[in-house]
């Protein structure tokens, strides 16, 4: 990363899915991720569908794209990889919560189990943010 514009507060993110990525592919971006404290990654097991799921529900069954799509659709009928719909902040406070509730105890690195999101992590990290001018 060229840090010529990088001031010290900024912070850097990866936000990926488990997907088809390669567990090694996921294991750089780790590695990545601790070069620097203000480098952080959100990965979503088993697609980033389930932090969305996670504004709505517990997500407690999801362990696959099929079901993940399935709860999905009950909230937001014809999504299609694109959201045409804001959060409220009570939205993102539980989608947060209910994050957490499920990386417990917190993953290492990335989830490998489905069912667990990290982009809580970010979220969090913005919303405790003050705004800027």
């Amino acid at each position: 990363m060229n840090d010529c514009d990088f001031r010290p507060t900024d912070e850097a993110w990866l936000v990926v899915d488990k997907d088809s990525w390669p567990d090694v592919q996921l294991e750089a971006l780790v590695s990545w991720a601790t070069t620097d404290t203000r480098f952080g990654l959100a990965v979503s097991n088993p697609c980033f569908e389930y932090w969305l799921v996670l504004h709505f529900e517990d997500g407690a069954d999801i362990a696959t794209k099929t079901d993940c799509r399935y709860h999905l659709h009950r909230y937001l009928p014809g999504y299609q990889k694109s959201l045409d719909r804001e959060f409220s902040r009570d939205d993102l406070e539980n989608a947060v919560r209910r994050g957490k509730a499920r990386d417990n105890p917190p993953c290492d690195g990335w989830p490998r189990r489905p069912g667990v999101t990290t982009a809580y992590k970010l979220v969090e990290n913005m919303l405790d943010c003050p705004p800027t001018s």
